[in-house]
């Protein structure tokens, strides 16, 4: 099985990837759930990660992390996640509660002292990871590959930049130039898993309550979507990080430079892509551009039914 780390902003998307990490259908050992300020404040973010949890009878740790960028102020998305940071659907409070600490140490010893290289999966901003990284950078030597969420060739939050790297650009100028492998889901490959109404039938034909659940976040997540960029669904972009881990043949990735722009008056935030080798850089990213989205959803329903043994509804 192969060790991870989910570190997120949960967001409606990351509570679908840990839903998909966490599944029967997943071979993933789930070291533990750390949470850093992104689609909302981190306290917020925390709960839901927590709610999840308990909605899947998860038993792995959740830590709280990083209150705010490296740098700059923290920027928060409450017009695409809602006030809670997972508007739509309605859980409980949770009875389980957060480990003490903080989620930058809870990687550090995670990482020290697993006898297996870890994989890190972070899907909001990269705030804890760079911490780590600075703090500790003996954890690079123990760290298989970070598998990230964020990024593109065009932006959502700017015309050059997607929200997870413009949140903290600096946190993601340092994990791109770690030398730790990096598997990047930006938004040229997430926008191609979008979940349309057929989608959102196909997963409502499945009897269980995670199935529900899920339905209802991208009922949510598509509506705003409508409203915001004029989709047709809510593009699940985090799912992509673990659907690779469990499945990497589904997608496209070419092996391209990318560089964090930190300066610019425009493209703060912009992970440029050298898509065609005119800088001369070394490769550093593993860059996903494409998806078989059949297979993909397939996968995707095959994950939810797992769920059945567990149903309310049975």
């Amino acid at each position: 099985m192969r060790n991870v780390i989910l570190d997120c902003d949960p967001g409606h998307d990351d509570a679908i990837s840990i839903i998909i990490a966490a599944s029967d259908v997943s071979d993933l050992n789930i070291l533990g759930i750390t949470t850093v300020a992104g689609n909302v404040e981190v306290e917020k973010n925390t709960v839901n990660a927590l709610k999840i949890s308990e909605l899947l009878d998860l038993d792995v740790p959740v830590v709280q992390g990083a209150r705010r960028p490296l740098v700059k102020k923290s920027e928060i998305a409450p017009e695409i996640h809602g006030e809670t940071g997972m508007d739509g659907p309605v859980l409980k409070d949770p009875e389980i509660s957060a480990l003490d600490g903080h989620a930058v140490d809870f990687i550090i010893d995670q990482v020290m002292q697993s006898d297996e290289a870890v994989t890190l999966v972070p899907t909001g901003p990269l705030t804890n990871i760079a911490m780590a990284l600075i703090k500790e950078p003996r954890i690079i030597e123990n760290i298989d590959e970070i598998v990230l969420m964020g990024g593109g060739t065009f932006g959502n939050w700017t015309p050059a930049a997607e929200f997870n790297i413009f949140v903290d650009a600096e946190a993601a100028k340092v994990v791109y130039e770690s030398g730790v492998p990096v598997t990047m889901f930006g938004l040229d490959v997430t926008h191609q898993v979008i979940a349309t109404q057929d989608i959102i039938q196909r997963v409502g034909n499945i009897d269980n309550k995670i199935a529900e659940f899920v339905k209802e976040l991208l009922i949510f997540f598509g509506e705003t979507y409508k409203n915001h960029f004029g989709f047709n669904g809510g593009p699940i972009h985090d799912a992509c990080t673990t659907m690779y881990l469990l499945k990497p043949e589904l997608f496209k990735t070419e092996y391209l430079n990318v560089t964090i722009e930190t300066k610019g008056e425009y493209s703060y935030g912009m992970t440029v892509v050298d898509t065609l080798s005119v800088t001369g850089r070394e490769p550093n990213t593993n860059v996903a551009l494409g998806v078989d989205q059949e297979a993909f959803w397939s996968l995707f329903e095959e994950i939810l039914k797992s769920y059945s043994g567990g149903s309310d509804n049975e």
